[in-house]
């Protein structure tokens, strides 16, 4: 799909943290962005198993509702020692018997994961973080934009920046966790600059260079 005169999109989440770091990337391009949260839409059923199917049940509920192109982001953790874990179900980690989320206890469950699979240095500690984004029409026209951002988890959890894992996690190259990172080091992107950190900032740098025609660099 491409669209390099979309002005607004819809952002198909609830999750104020994606919200807002899908409010920064967008700014720099005049893109006007809302959510389903703002709008009060229902948050679909995830199914899935993998990051681009929930990604594309999200924007597609979220643009059939509003009648709005929508922009949802699918991301998680994917951890090597745990094959894979907790990947597609990483909010799921967090969800106590309330319904609640408390990402403290997510963290831990990682840890002790590990730890029983005797991950005791970086090398048997290493993982990813995995955004996918799907852009939907209302008439269900998607695109999907992928990017990862390896590194090592760490223990125990540092900073208090962020959302989510951040505080676990080391990204390749850098010393400090993504917990320990201001906003805009950590998913900072705008057109012509050449990289992008963090895993959904790389996810929206392709989908600024395919979507919306931004010069690659």
């Amino acid at each position: 799909m491409s669209n390099p005169k979309l002005s607004k999109i819809l952002v198909a989440s609830h999750n104020a943290g994606k919200i807002s770091e899908i409010r920064d990337l967008c700014g720099p391009l005049g893109i006007e962005v809302t959510s389903a949260a703002e709008l009060g839409l229902p948050e679909p059923e995830e199914t899935g198993d993998t990051f681009e199917a929930n990604a594309a049940t999200k924007a597609l509920a979220s643009a059939r509702a509003s009648g709005l192109i929508a922009l949802s982001d699918d991301s998680g953790l994917v951890v090597d020692a745990l094959d894979g874990a907790p990947g597609v179900y990483t909010a799921d980690w967090a969800t106590l018997e309330d319904g609640s989320r408390d990402f403290a206890v997510a963290m831990g469950k990682v840890e002790d994961a590990l730890r029983a699979r005797g991950a005791d240095t970086d090398a048997k500690r290493t993982g990813r973080f995995v955004s996918v984004l799907c852009l939907a029409t209302p008439e269900g026209e998607v695109s999907f934009y992928r990017g990862e951002a390896p590194g090592v988890l760490v223990w125990p959890p540092r900073g208090s920046l962020g959302f989510g894992y951040d505080p676990v996690f080391r990204p390749d190259g850098h010393t400090r966790t993504f917990g320990e990172m201001p906003a805009e080091e950590k998913h900072g992107w705008k057109p012509g600059q050449a990289t992008a950190l963090s895993h959904r900032a790389k996810a929206f740098k392709l989908f600024a260079e395919q979507c919306l025609g931004v010069p690659a660099t």
